[in-house]
């Protein structure tokens, strides 16, 4: 399906392969679109809703700027995959729930981190050195992380908001494990960090800007490399991160079930950060704030809500969205409106046949709250082509 709609209000083109946004949403692409630096266009996917600054599900290419705020806190948050050899004939509903179980107890979740006796130290440490040439370099941040200094212990974490684990069956009632989480509490620090920093520097060049979430690092200030290497940092721990959260999961379910492998098809990728692409005859800055990479042969997933399907996708290659696809469903309410709106009879209802949490604790991830998946997929079939329908059985949430 093509572009749904153009947009050209001042500054360059907006292609959108949405069919509806917010008004707010649709404001803050204009404002983007009209910085001096952004690169051909903007593109924006068919999960998109407002976000603080740049919206969620956008791609911004930019020439020698990277803004901080578009990148956002949760920086290389995104998600992995693996198909096993287990079937739905695995599975029962004892057996589900045992698993729901040893997940919760062996991955901790929302603020939660590993006790010292289990923290995945072989994992965590070789990002220390690194770490303490940022903080060298940025005292502060030491003052910024916080209760999120003890970094490795959080190696290994789900998190809170939408992260969250889930056991899955495709259509060929093959067996799935599938996560998303980020770079923490660790990487939160620095996404805050870096956008108060880059307020600073637009306010003492004395720059004008639609909205301050909007600042930006320029090519060559003293700030720039600073970002892109501890921007680089967190994207590589937030994808260790689920790689060890994955071992832990497979192993929690080898506890409960019959020995079984890891199939070749591994999916693991980034839907918040930053990189260099090469677009439209540049080399540029693209960040994907809610959106994945879709070049061609590139394996990506697209998940609906807890009570929803979700996809793993090949890219095609789209030139206009900068080789990019949606990132999920998207939030069709905030969670505060979804908390007003629903019950816990109702959440119960929409993630029927799932083993997960069921209590007011988590309405505000209710599949209603999200947008229809299979019409975001729909409005991306010139990005990526379908390989898999996941549906989940067991679902931990953050």
């Amino acid at each position: 399906m093509p572009i749904k709609q153009v947009i050209q209000e001042g500054g360059l083109p907006i292609k959108i392969w949405a069919d509806e946004f917010e008004d707010r949403a649709r404001q803050q692409l204009i404002n983007i679109a009209a910085l001096p630096f952004i690169h051909h266009h903007v593109a924006v996917m068919p999960d998109v809703h407002t976000g603080i600054g740049a919206t969620i599900g956008s791609v911004i290419a930019t020439h020698q700027a990277i803004i901080p705020a578009a990148v956002g806190v949760d920086i290389g948050c995104g998600m992995a995959a693996v198909r096993t050899s287990l079937t739905a004939n695995d599975l029962d509903e004892k057996a589900l729930k045992k698993i729901y179980d040893q997940i919760s107890r062996d991955v901790p979740i929302g603020r939660a981190q590993h006790q010292d006796d289990r923290a995945l130290n072989a994992a965590a440490l070789p990002f220390e050195p690194q770490l303490t040439a940022m903080t060298l370099k940025h005292p502060q941040l030491l003052k910024a992380f916080g209760r999120f200094s003890n970094w490795v212990n959080q190696m290994g974490t789900l998190g809170g908001g939408n992260h969250f684990i889930e056991v899955c069956l495709d259509e060929s009632a093959q067996v799935w494990v599938m996560l998303h989480s980020g770079s923490r509490g660790i990487g939160n620090a620095i996404g805050h960090y870096f956008i108060e920093l880059a307020r600073q520097d637009i306010e003492r060049l004395d720059i004008h800007l639609p909205d301050r979430d909007l600042s930006y690092f320029p090519e060559g200030t003293r700030h720039f490399d600073d970002y892109v290497d501890a921007v680089s940092w967190a994207q590589t721990y937030a994808r260790e991160n689920r790689d060890q959260m994955m071992g832990l999961v497979l192993s929690a379910l080898s506890r409960h079930l019959q020995p079984f492998e890891v199939t070749t098809e591994v999916v693991n990728c980034h839907h918040n950060y930053v990189t260099r692409e090469h677009h439209f005859d540049s080399d540029v800055w693209v960040t994907r704030k809610g959106a994945i990479r879709a070049q061609a042969g590139d394996l990506g997933i697209i998940p609906g809500s807890m009570g929803a399907r979700s996809y793993i996708v090949r890219g095609k290659d789209n030139p206009e969205s900068f080789c990019s696809c949606a990132h999920g469903a998207g939030r069709r309410m905030s969670r505060t409106q979804a908390e007003r709106e629903f019950t816990t009879a109702d959440l119960a209802r929409q993630t029927e046949g799932v083993v997960c949490r069921k209590d007011k604790g988590v309405i505000d991830e209710i599949p209603s709250a999200y947008k229809n998946i299979d019409t975001v997929m729909a409005n991306q079939s010139d990005l990526v082509e379908v390989m898999h329908t996941l549906k989940q059985v067991v679902c931990v949430k953050g």
